[in-house]
């Protein structure tokens, strides 16, 4: 398995450009919400507790990214529970509403991605290695670290891998 600093250099690779980087802030989030939405349909009870795929996905996720940090995976973590919450609300609308908002949602985060990558002058990450779907929000996470102030050794790491 790669190092977080390999996964984040190689995808930073695709995220040079300022603009690029800034429509992620919004498009990517949106996106994750966007799945936990459309996911949270069907809902299962088990033991209390209501399942659905989205929180099979979040929970392979979430160990995806203690995998590789613990402090940046338990703040995933707690990202994911915020998006399945919100997923969880919205799938308990009527179906037209749970289906426009996630479709829409999702829609409207693939536009900015998109839209990033036009001023990057360079195709999407996960084009050329599909684990960027799962790396996109874990760099976003810590390039707001990094506007921060924080987590500066990961960040020289990251430069000096991509260089």
């Amino acid at each position: 398995m790669k190092t977080l600093v390999e996964h984040l250099s190689q995808y930073a690779a695709y995220h040079r450009d300022r603009r690029n980087v800034a429509t992620h802030f919004v498009g990517i989030p949106v996106i994750v919400v966007a799945v936990a939405v459309l996911l949270s349909r069907p809902q299962w009870e088990l033991v209390g507790l209501f399942i659905s795929p989205a929180v099979f996905l979040a929970v392979l996720s979430g160990v995806f990214y203690l995998r590789l940090d613990r402090v940046l995976g338990v703040l995933m973590c707690v990202l994911l529970l915020m998006a399945l919450w919100i997923g969880n609300k919205v799938a308990n609308l009527g179906t037209f509403s749970w289906l426009v908002s996630g479709i829409g949602l999702f829609v409207a985060g693939w536009m900015c991605q998109f839209v990033g990558h036009y001023y990057e002058g360079r195709k999407p990450a996960f084009i050329d290695d599909i684990v960027g779907l799962i790396v996109g929000p874990l760099f976003v996470l810590v390039e707001v670290l990094f506007l921060l102030g924080m987590q500066k050794t990961l960040e020289q790491d990251i430069k000096s891998a991509s260089d």
